[in-house]
C-alpha cells in the first residue's frame, strides 16, 4: 500500500498535527486560554519541521474544502511567510519546481529521485517569481523584502548550481527591481536587493547616517583605537562579492534598462578597479576582470561623448576624495586583495588623485576601452571635442587669489590628460577620427572665425586648414550638399586669410577658397554619388552597431539584448536598411540557442517581420521546423513552432492563399503517421547501442545486474515512484519508434494547425480542413498509448476549433465554401462519444465531452434561419416551422394563407 510507505506516514502525521494545533489555535468558539495554548503548540510545531514538509502539508490543508474556510485563512498566512525562514526561499522555489505541471523531466531524470529540484520552466519560475517578489497583505515590504534578499543575493554565487543562479536573477530582476512600486531608487526593494551590492564598490551611495554607522574603526587587542590609521570600509571578499553578484544578475537576467539604473552610479569605481595595476592573475580574475566586463557592459548600451569626457576628467581618480558625507579610496592589500578605506580629514585629496605616474597607463587603458565600446561616431566626435578644447585661444591671466593653486594645479592636469589621450587617439586610432565631415566643417569654420579676433594664435590656422582640404577632397562630398552658412563662414575666412602677407597661409587659402566654391562644376556629373539621407546615414549605423552587439563572440547577454532591440526598432520603422533574408537568417541562427530571453525577443522579432514580409518570414520557420535534413534537435523545433505559431496569430484574417496552404501541408505531413526520419533512426540505433555497451561493461564490473539506485532512496514514497515511472514510460515512448516523427512534434502541428483553424479556417479551405479533422479522428482511435496521450489532446483541441469555427462563421453570416454535412457531423459524434467513456487520459475525456456538446449545439444552430442571425448577431432560437417567437415582435400563429399549409417538423 502506498500510504503504509514511513514518508508517506510522516507527511500525513505533519498534516494531521498541524490542522489539530491550528484548530485548537484559533477555533472562533474557544476561550483564551485554549486558543493560546494551542498557538504555543503550534508554534512549538511550526519551528521544528523541516521547511519543505511545512510547504507540501500547508498546501494540502489549504486545498478548497480541505479545512473549515476560517481555519484556511490562517493556514494560509503561515504558508505565505514560509519564506522569511532562512532556508525559505530555497524552499520555495524548490517545491514550486517540483510541483508545476509544466516542469516535466526526462526519463533518466523521472528514474531518479529528484533530490535537486525538478526541471526549471519559464511557467514555473514566473509563478515562483510572484510568491517570492510580492509580500503578502500580513507583512510590509520594509519587512518582507530584508527578510528574503540576503537568501536570495546568496544564490546569485552560484554555490548552488548555475539553475538556481537564473532562477534568483529573474526574482530580482523581473520580481523586485523590474518592478516601479518595489525597484525604483528609495523603495524598500532598491535598499534590499540593490544597495548592497552597489555601496560595497561605491560606498558614496551610502546614506549619511548609514555610512557613519558603517565605519568600524580598527582597534588593538586592547580595545585602543588607533587614531593614525584609516577605517576599513569594505573589506575585499566583500567586494569581490558584490562584483560577482552584481555580473550574475544581469548576465543571467539580460533587462538593458535595469543594466543601465545598476550600473549608471558605478562607472567611475568600475574605471578604478578595471584600470588598476596588479600582475596577480588572481587579482584580475577577483576584481579586474568582472569590473572591466560590467563597465563596457554599461557604455555599450548607454555610452556617449559625454561618458567619455567624465571618465577622461576623472582618468586618475582612485576613489571619492572629495566634499562627500564619505570620503574613501582603493587600497590594494597584499598581491591580489583590493579593498575601500575611509580617508582622515587631514589626508590632502591631491595626493589621493594626481598621481602622474599612472598616466601613460591609464591613457592607453582609455584608447583600449574607446576602441572596444565605442562607435566611429563616439570616437570622432570625441576626437574633434579634444581637439577644439586644444586650439582654444590662450585665455588671460586669472586674477591671483589666495586659494587658486589647487584649482590650477588641477585644470592643468585635465589639459595634460587630454593632449596625452588626444595624442593617442591619433597615433592608434587614426582611420575613425573622421565619420562626419559636417562636424569637421564645423570646426574649421570656428578656428577660422576665431582667427579674425585672435590672430595671436596662429598655429590653430594651418591645422584648420589642413583639416579643410582633408574634407573638400574627401571622395562624396559635394558643396551643395553642406550647410549653408557653414560654407559662407568659411569662404568669407578664406577671402580674408588670402589677403595675409603671409605666403604660405594665404596662398593656400586661396587654392582652398577656389577648390571649395567650383568645387561641384569641376566633379564629373557622372562621377558623383547621391549622397545619402541624414536617416539613412543614422540607419547604416544603428544597424551595423546592432549586428556588431549581436554577433559578437564575447558579447555579454544585455548588450545582445539591447543589439536585438535596436533592430527591432529599424524593422519597426520599415527602414530600408534592412536585409530581410539576411535577418530572417540571423534570427533563425539565435533560436538554436539555449537563452530564454534571447529567444522571446527573437520571437517577437520575427513576428514584426511577418507583418511585412509575410511569405519569407513563414518559409524561413518552416524551413527549420518541418527539418527536411535533420539537423536540428526536438527543442530547437519546437521554439520554431512557437514562432509559427505567434506568426499566424499575427497574420489574422491575412492568413490565407499560398502562405495557408504551405503552412497547413507542413504541419499536416509533420502531424501525420508516416513521417520518417532515417538519420534520426541512425542516431537512435547508435544512441541505443552506444549504452548497451555501457551497461555491459557496468555489469561485467559488477558481475549482475545493476541495481536501480533510486529503490534505495528512503525519502522517495511509492506514490512518487509510480508516478516517475508512468513519466518515463511516457517520455521514452515519444521517441520509441524508430525513424518517427516525435510526439511532442506531431503534437505541436496539431496544435498550431488548431489556431490556424481559430484565426482564419477560410484561409486554409476545405482541402486542408477536412484531411485535419480526418487525422485526428484517425488520432484518437488508433494513437491509444499513455505515451501519445498529448498527441490526442491535440487532436481533439482541433476538432474543438473545427467545430467552434464553423459556429462562429454562421453567427456572423461568414461563407466558408464548405460545412459539416449531417453525417459527418454524426461519424464524429459517435467516434467522441466512444473517446469520452474509454479514453485513459482524463484530459481527452473531457475535451470529448465539450466536443460532442458543441455538435450538438451546432446542430441546433442549423435550425435558425441565415437571415435572423444576421439579424441579431447570435444564435437565439427566434424561428421554427414558420412560427414566429422574436422577442422583439409580437408572437404570430402560423402562416393560413390561401394555398400556403403550415410544416410540422419533428426535432429532438
Amino acid at each position: 500500500m502506498m500510504g503504509d510507505h514511513p514518508a508517506n506516514g510522516k507527511r500525513d502525521t505533519l498534516i494531521s498535527a498541524i490542522e489539530k494545533a491550528a484548530t485548537k489555535a484559533f477555533q472562533p468558539s474557544g476561550d483564551d486560554a485554549s486558543r493560546s495554548e494551542g498557538q504555543r503548540e503550534l508554534g512549538s510545531l511550526l519551528s521544528r519541521a523541516n521547511t519543505m514538509a511545512l510547504m507540501s502539508a500547508l498546501s494540502n490543508l489549504t486545498q478548497p474544502d480541505q479545512v473549515p474556510r476560517w481555519l484556511r485563512v490562517h493556514l494560509m498566512d503561515i504558508l505565505t511567510v514560509l519564506p522569511q525562514r532562512p532556508d525559505g526561499v530555497r524552499a520555495t522555489l524548490e517545491f514550486v519546481f517540483s510541483v508545476h505541471p509544466s516542469s516535466a523531466v526526462n526519463s533518466s531524470e523521472a528514474r531518479a529521485p529528484q533530490k535537486q529540484g525538478a526541471n526549471i520552466t519559464m511557467e514555473a519560475l514566473k509563478m515562483a517569481t510572484n510568491l517570492l517578489s510580492v509580500p503578502p497583505a500580513t507583512v510590509p515590504p520594509e519587512q518582507w523584502f530584508p527578510g528574503i534578499a540576503p537568501q536570495l543575493l546568496a544564490l546569485l554565487d552560484g554555490k548552488d548550481g548555475p539553475d538556481l543562479v537564473k532562477a534568483a536573477a529573474y526574482v530580482i530582476g523581473f520580481g523586485v527591481l523590474g518592478r516601479k512600486q518595489f525597484g525604483a531608487p528609495g523603495t524598500p526593494g532598491w535598499k534590499a536587493f540593490a544597495e548592497p551590492m552597489l555601496t560595497k564598490i561605491n560606498p558614496t551611495l551610502l546614506g549619511q547616517g548609514e555610512a557613519h554607522a558603517s565605519i568600524a574603526p580598527i582597534t588593538d587587542v586592547d580595545d585602543v583605537v588607533d587614531i593614525r590609521r584609516e577605517t576599513v570600509l569594505v573589506g575585499a571578499d566583500e567586494l569581490h562579492i558584490a562584483l560577482k553578484r552584481l555580473s550574475s544578475l544581469l548576465n543571467s537576467h539580460p533587462n538593458p534598462g535595469l543594466t543601465k539604473r545598476l550600473l549608471a552610479p558605478l562607472m567611475l569605481s568600475l574605471w578604478t578597479i578595471s584600470t588598476w595595476l596588479s600582475d596577480a592573475q588572481e587579482f584580475d580574475e577577483r576584481y579586474r576582470r568582472p569590473a572591466n566586463t560590467l563597465l563596457q557592459i554599461y557604455l555599450k548600451l548607454s555610452g556617449s561623448v559625454d561618458k567619455f569626457r567624465i571618465l577622461l576628467g576623472k582618468l586618475l581618480n582612485n576613489g571619492n576624495t572629495g566634499a562627500s558625507n564619505v570620503r574613501w579610496t582603493y587600497d590594494q592589500v597584499g598581491e591580489s586583495n583590493l579593498q575601500v578605506k575611509h580617508l582622515r580629514e587631514s589626508t590632502n585629496a591631491a595626493d589621493q588623485d594626481l598621481n602622474l605616474g599612472l598616466l601613460e597607463p591609464k591613457s592607453d587603458a582609455f584608447i583600449q576601452l574607446l576602441q572596444s565600446v565605442g562607435t566611429d561616431l563616439d570616437i570622432s566626435t570625441l576626437f574633434l571635442n579634444l581637439l577644439k578644447s586644444s586650439l582654444k585661444p590662450a585665455e588671460s591671466v586669472r586674477e591671483i587669489k589666495i586659494n587658486f593653486e589647487s584649482e590650477l594645479q588641477t585644470d592643468s592636469v585635465v589639459q595634460l590628460i587630454e593632449a596625452k589621450v588626444l595624442q593617442k587617439m591619433m597615433e592608434k586610432l587614426s582611420e575613425k577620427l573622421v565619420s562626419s565631415w559636417k562636424q569637421m566643417l564645423e570646426l574649421v569654420s570656428q578656428i577660422l572665425s576665431r582667427s579674425q579676433t585672435s590672430p595671436a594664435n596662429d598655429d590653430a590656422v594651418p591645422v584648420a586648414l589642413s583639416l579643410l582640404n582633408l574634407v573638400v577632397m574627401a571622395p562624396g562630398f559635394q558643396r551643395s550638399k553642406a550647410p549653408a552658412d557653414i560654407i559662407e563662414s568659411i569662404e568669407g575666412s578664406l577671402k580674408r586669410l588670402s589677403k595675409m602677407q603671409d605666403t604660405d597661409v594665404s596662398k593656400t587659402a586661396r587654392n582652398l577658397y577656389l577648390l571649395l566654391k567650383y568645387k561641384d562644376t569641376i566633379d564629373d556629373p557622372s562621377e558623383q554619388t547621391s549622397a545619402p539621407t541624414d536617416r539613412q546615414v543614422e540607419d547604416r549605423k544603428t544597424y551595423n552597431l546592432a549586428i556588431s552587439y549581436i554577433t559578437q563572440p564575447d558579447s555579454p547577454p544585455p548588450v545582445r539584448t539591447e543589439g536585438l532591440n535596436l533592430l527591432s526598432g529599424l524593422i519597426r520603422a520599415s527602414s530600408p536598411i534592412i536585409d530581410v533574408q539576411a535577418t530572417l537568417v540571423l534570427l533563425s541562427s539565435l533560436l538554436n540557442e539555449d537563452d530564454d530571453y534571447v529567444n522571446l525577443t527573437v520571437v517577437r522579432m520575427f513576428m514584426l517581420l511577418s507583418s511585412k514580409h509575410p511569405r519569407s518570414t513563414t518559409k524561413e520557420i518552416l524551413e527549420h521546423y518541418v527539418d527536411a535534413n535533420e539537423q536540428e534537435t526536438t527543442d530547437v523545433r519546437l521554439r520554431f513552432g512557437e514562432a509559427l505559431l505567434q506568426v499566424i496569430q499575427r497574420l489574422g484574417e491575412t492568413f490565407s492563399g499560398d502562405t495557408a496552404k504551405q503552412v497547413g501541408e507542413a504541419l499536416l505531413s509533420i502531424a501525420g503517421r508516416r513521417g520518417y526520419r532515417p538519420k534520426t533512426k541512425a542516431r537512435q540505433e547508435r544512441a541505443e547501442m552506444l549504452e548497451k555497451r555501457k551497461n555491459k561493461a557496468a555489469q561485467d564490473v559488477w558481475q549482475g545486474e545493476l541495481p536501480d539506485l533510486s529503490e534505495l532512496d528512503e525519502d522517495q514514497t511509492e506514490e512518487e515512484k509510480a508516478r516517475n515511472e508512468i513519466i518515463a514510460q511516457i517520455v521514452s515512448g515519444w521517441e520509441s519508434k524508430r525513424g518517427a516523427e516525435d510526439a511532442r512534434m506531431r503534437a505541436s502541428a496539431l496544435s498550431i494547425f488548431s489556431v490556424g483553424i481559430e484565426i482564419n479556417v477560410a484561409g486554409l479551405g476545405a482541402t486542408l480542413v477536412e484531411p485535419a479533422v480526418d487525422l485526428c479522428l484517425n488520432v484518437l482511435t488508433l494513437e491509444s498509448g499513455p505515451e501519445m496521450g498529448i498527441l490526442r489532446r491535440a487532436a481533439i483541441v482541433l476538432v474543438l476549433h473545427f467545430v467552434r469555427a464553423l459556429a462562429d462563421a454562421r453567427e456572423q453570416g461568414k461563407r466558408l465554401g464548405f460545412g459539416l454535412p449531417d453525417s459527418s457531423r454524426e461519424d464524429i459524434a459517435r467516434v467522441l462519444e466512444y473517446i469520452a467513456h474509454t479514453d485513459n487520459d482524463g484530459l481527452v475525456r473531457e475535451h470529448a465531452n465539450d466536443v460532442v456538446e458543441s455538435l450538438q449545439n451546432w446542430q441546433l444552430s442549423t435550425l435558425v434561419p441565415p437571415e435572423a442571425l444576421e439579424r441579431s448577431g447570435s444564435t437565439p432560437l427566434t424561428r421554427l416551422a414558420g412560427l414566429d417567437i422574436g422577442i422583439d415582435s409580437k408572437p404570430t400563429l402560423p402562416s393560413l394563407e390561401p394555398g400556403v399549409r403550415p410544416r410540422i417538423e419533428e426535432i429532438e
